[in-house]
């Protein structure tokens, strides 16, 4: 997710290819184990079409893997694509949709426990 978050704001081919990588390595791991790894695979592909403009898919990425997530009770997960989700949103001039995405994000990990986590999501846009 990192790289891909890099390859965006740098424009860096190097970051795109690690992200690129991890998308392949994901689904294999998936093939595995859809259960445990379903979510990530979604994060990881709704990042990469972001940075490739794709926004209708990124946006149905980001849906899947928020469903998945909490569906197999990875709700640390859950929060994170929520959070990642808002600001895919609020970078792409849905405002209202986004910050409903990282307020979900932040009760996640305040549910979890993830204290400075959801301090650090409600400075970031809810603050």
């Amino acid at each position: 997710i990192s790289a891909l978050c890099l390859a965006r704001d740098t424009k860096q081919e190097k970051w795109r290819k690690i992200g690129e990588d991890a998308v392949r390595t994901m689904k294999q791991l998936v093939e595995n184990s859809a259960w445990n790894f379903e979510n990530k695979l979604c994060l990881l592909q709704a990042e990469l079409y972001y940075l490739n403009h794709r926004h209708s898919m990124a946006e149905l990425s980001y849906q899947a893997s928020i469903v998945s997530a909490h569906e197999h009770k990875f709700f640390h997960e859950e929060a994170l694509a929520c959070e990642l989700y808002g600001i895919y949103l609020i970078e792409n001039k849905k405002l209202s949709k986004g910050m409903k995405q990282l307020k979900q994000a932040l009760n996640k990990y305040k549910a979890w426990g993830a204290t400075k986590k959801a301090d650090s999501v409600k400075e970031r846009g809810l603050g």
